[in-house]
């Protein structure tokens, strides 16, 4: 919402080359871009996070206090208010409040709790896409395609994605190395307090848009198309996990039941717990929703592929750091391309016992698919 916002009032105000995202505001000569960015940014986010307003005003304050005297703010003002204002309406009654409780299966294959946590945002897939037509439209086939559950986990695919997670993601694996260690927790970003999935993918546009130098008009195109990818990201992930018959299960809980999975080369682990792990509470544990596929992967594809697209190159050299506080301070990884971050970033959660592989595979097509939908019909060039 924020970023789609302050798109429109940057848009607004800059001789514009590209089409609104919702509106176009009338702007006279002199209207500051940088007041009307803050006025966007903050009327956006304090609609989403009321109980936050007082810290939201502050450093919208703090950002006007910073302007140039030449600027005129009060149009600026004017200029964000009206772009916030058509975000909020357009997201009234998008579906996002929908605390419906969800009752999971208990059938093999079926997800559930593997802690005290309920399913988080189970309502998810019936929030309104912000750029694609549908929330199922980049909907990703079952696993292996098999038609039924039972087919799937009798599988040998599964089998070998079973015990290769079992493996690799165990607590206390031998097999795992500490590259991969270290590959697993500089992306999981799952605790509260950390910027979570798409605020590392934030971190990194904002690195190599400094690395480019773009200027702020670029910056609000950039940002925006990132941002309403991302959104999309989580609802067609989040369709794949709870809208359809499949709901599967964790490797935690796979591992666990093992031996009610109806396939002779999986054996069970009553004991076994995944690499993840909550140093607050001190304890091992899996996301509470549904494996497939992985929002992780999904997120991180949407964003590469906006990246790529918008870069007009996928082989761009960066690095980024992580705020997952099971790695020390400072750690940071260097990567050759979006694409490799981002399938670092899917084979990751294999490494942290949370997904199975296919989980990624899958999260990473639907999320390529949906940004090219996204970048070659949002905000596009006008007369394109």
């Amino acid at each position: 919402m924020m970023h789609g916002a302050i798109y429109d009032a940057v848009n607004s105000i800059r001789p514009s080359t590209h089409r609104p995202y919702l509106v176009s505001v009338p702007a006279t000569p002199g209207t500051s871009v940088r007041a009307a960015i803050a006025h966007a940014a903050h009327d956006t986010l304090v609609a989403a996070f009321p109980t936050q307003a007082a810290f939201i005003a502050q450093k919208r304050d703090t950002a006007i206090a910073a302007l140039p005297r030449t600027d005129n703010v009060t149009r600026g003002e004017v200029v964000g208010k009206a772009a916030a204002r058509a975000m909020i309406e357009a997201r009234t009654g998008d579906g996002a409040n929908n605390t419906e409780p969800y009752v999971h299966g208990t059938d093999p294959g079926d997800w559930r709790p593997t802690d005290d946590a309920p399913a988080a945002t189970p309502n998810w897939p019936s929030v309104k896409p912000f750029g694609i037509p549908l929330g199922n439209a980049f909907r990703p086939p079952r696993p292996g395609r098999y038609a039924s559950k039972a087919q799937m986990l009798g599988s040998i695919e599964y089998a070998a994605q079973f015990i290769e997670v079992k493996e690799l993601g165990k607590s206390d694996s031998t097999t795992r190395t500490m590259e991969q260690e270290e590959i697993a927790k500089f992306w999981a970003n799952d605790l509260d307090k950390t910027y979570k999935p798409p605020g590392q993918l934030f971190d990194i546009t904002k690195i190599v848009s400094e690395q480019k130098g773009l200027d702020i008009a670029d910056n609000a195109r950039l940002f925006a198309l990132v941002a309403l990818a991302m959104a999309d990201a989580g609802i067609v992930a989040w369709d794949a996990k709870y809208e359809t018959s499949l709901d599967l299960w964790r490797p935690e809980t796979a591992i666990k039941q093992a031996a009610n999975d109806g396939n002779p080369a999986t054996t069970p682990d009553g004991s076994w717990k995944p690499l993840s792990f909550d140093p607050v509470k001190n304890v091992h544990f899996s996301p509470p929703f549904p494996a497939y596929v992985s929002g992780h992967a999904t997120f991180g594809a949407a964003h590469a592929t906006i990246m790529r697209r918008f870069f007009g190159t996928d082989n761009v050299t960066f690095t980024a750091g992580t705020e997952d506080p099971n790695l020390p301070v400072g750690v940071k990884r260097t990567f050759n391309s979006f694409s490799q971050a981002a399938l670092e970033n899917a084979r990751s959660r294999v490494y942290l016992g949370v997904h199975f592989q296919w989980d990624g595979d899958h999260g990473f097509h639907s999320g390529s698919a949906l940004a090219q939908y996204i970048y070659d019909n949002v905000l596009t060039p006008v007369g394109a």
